[in-house]
């Protein structure tokens, strides 16, 4: 088998720049045990990963043929390639200690890739991924402008995001239609917020599905304090918010 046919249902664009395969390896800082990549593919990550002295490092690759292409032409990968779904992962049974992840990620699954990382915040301390740029600016983005979203609040509440670099379309086979783009997420010390985090996850969600309206009018569905109510935060729109903005207007909201 020489190469692995890239399918448009698993959103497959293989990474074929090694010089990029390798700034995105050492991108990864964490002196985790655990390391697990995801989707593979024909291994232009993996190659570097294998060099790196990680006591566990295991694979995750839904496509059968990158399976059997990899068991082919890494055999060091024995007993370490899952051929499963990641989102399908039960990370806290797999791993009993910290865990790194890594991956070019496939750019139709990469929001939920992010949220089951976010739902995993206390094992996965850091993630170093590639994304369609647009989703990479979103999730790296301060306050402010228009990338701004739920993803940036969600995750910078527990994550330090860094922005690394912009990857070009022809560094892949098929090459996207976008550009794309390396970020680092890294656990922050916050072990929780001060409000409820269920409560935090649905103001936020809330606030952006009406980000053209000021908070007064996008939040009138929850009641706050009597004392809160004239806060002048209310007259803001929700991009402008920082994450402990909202965490603090979720300490206010009357049950």
């Amino acid at each position: 088998m020489q190469q692995v046919t890239p399918k448009k249902a698993l959103g497959q664009h293989f990474l074929c720049d090694d010089d990029i395969a390798r700034r995105i390896v050492d991108s990864l800082q964490a002196d985790n045990p655990n390391v697990l990549e995801i989707g593979p593919g024909m291994g232009v990550l993996t190659q570097f990963l294998l060099q790196r002295d990680i006591p566990d490092f295991q694979v995750v690759e839904i496509d059968r043929e990158s399976v059997e292409y990899l068991q082919q032409h890494y055999p060091q990968l024995s007993g370490r390639i899952l051929a499963a779904d990641f989102l399908q992962l039960d990370l806290a049974q797999m791993y009993t200690d910290k865990v790194s992840i890594i991956g070019n990620f496939p750019y139709n699954i990469s929001s939920q890739i992010l949220f089951k990382i976010l739902d995993n915040k206390d094992l996965v301390t850091e993630t170093v991924g590639m994304f369609q740029k647009e989703v990479a600016e979103r999730v790296a983005s301060a306050p402010g402008p228009k990338a701004y979203g739920i993803l940036s609040v969600l995750l910078q509440a527990f994550f330090d995001i860094e922005y690394l670099f912009t990857v070009g379309e022809n560094s892949f086979n098929p090459p996207p239609k976008v550009k794309s783009a390396v970020i680092r997420l890294v656990r922050n010390p916050e072990k929780k917020l001060r409000s409820d985090e269920k409560r935090f996850k649905q103001v936020v969600k809330t606030a952006f599905n009406q980000r053209r309206k000021t908070l007064r009018n996008s939040l009138k569905i929850f009641t706050f304090d009597v004392d809160f109510i004239a806060n002048p935060i209310f007259s803001k729109r929700p991009e402008q918010l920082s994450v402990a903005e909202f965490d603090e207007i979720c300490l206010h909201i009357l049950e």
